[in-house]
């Protein structure tokens, strides 16, 4: 069996193809002056616009993005939530049962 090697493309040749993209060049004519197949110049843009929505400027240190902080909230509650379970089932079991030592 013989491997295919694949052929690599650098990062200058991918943004300049998803830029003619983005000029309103059709995908597939861009892709064939280019010899690559359409559906990498797709990936190709599909991660530049990832990059982009990801990459909204340097941040101060310590400051965070919105979706960091909601993630956090959502694990404080889900430890909120189980710690309160534990209580209320604390609850039943020490309030059901009667307490040795308690009558004089």
């Amino acid at each position: 069996m013989s491997q295919k090697s694949r052929k690599r493309y650098t990062a200058e040749f991918k943004a300049q193809a998803v830029e003619l993209l983005e000029a309103g060049r059709p995908v597939p004519e861009l892709a064939e002056e280019l010899c690559i197949s359409s559906n990498l110049l797709y990936a190709w843009r599909r991660a530049a616009e990832r990059a982009q929505v990801g990459s909204e400027g340097p941040r101060a240190v310590g400051e965070r993005d919105e979706a960091d902080d909601l993630r956090a909230m959502r694990r404080e509650l889900a430890r909120l939530r189980q710690e309160n379970d534990i209580l209320k089932e604390a609850a039943v079991i020490l309030g059901t049962k009667p307490r040795p030592n308690s009558e004089p």
